[in-house]
């Protein structure tokens, strides 16, 4: 999509603490609920982009006051994209366990990646693991 499309757009470098990838994500969501998205969207997002941001700061950075990580915000009428990207090692994503695994069931983390995946339109993963596309196409309103 060209730039031209993007009605709203913000970029973050925070550091790896997850109050501040709470602002950032409150920013995300107060914008979509301004520009009337639809609840299932705006709890889609902030699923998925806590989830991401999450696993950047915490298993990324490990929550090292001197890494950073990135967040990118773009926005059309119609869709949402949000990249974040961590100073950390990456990871594959294809090598997970699947957590609906009747032995990882009882497992306390582990099921993030399967959600971003299941609530977004579009998950991707670059570089080395350690950056994460997110998009989710608007929805009808409600």
């Amino acid at each position: 999509m060209s730039e031209e499309h993007w009605i709203w757009r913000r970029d973050h470098v925070i550091e790896s603490d997850t109050a501040a990838g709470r602002r950032v994500l409150d920013e995300v969501l107060q914008e979509l609920q301004a520009r009337h998205w639809c609840q299932r969207d705006v709890f889609a997002v902030h699923l998925a982009m806590e989830e991401a941001l999450v696993n950047a700061i915490i298993h990324g950075n490990r929550l090292a006051r001197d890494k950073h990580v990135r967040i990118s915000c773009r926005m059309s009428p119609e869709l949402i994209r949000v990249e974040i990207s961590d100073e950390g090692p990456g990871f594959d994503p294809d090598t997970l366990p699947d957590p609906t695994d009747p032995d990882r069931l009882q497992c306390p983390g582990g099921r993030g990646v399967m959600l971003m995946k299941a609530f977004m339109s579009r998950v991707e993963w670059g570089g080395s693991g350690n950056c994460v596309l997110l998009e989710k196409h608007r929805g009808k309103t409600q």
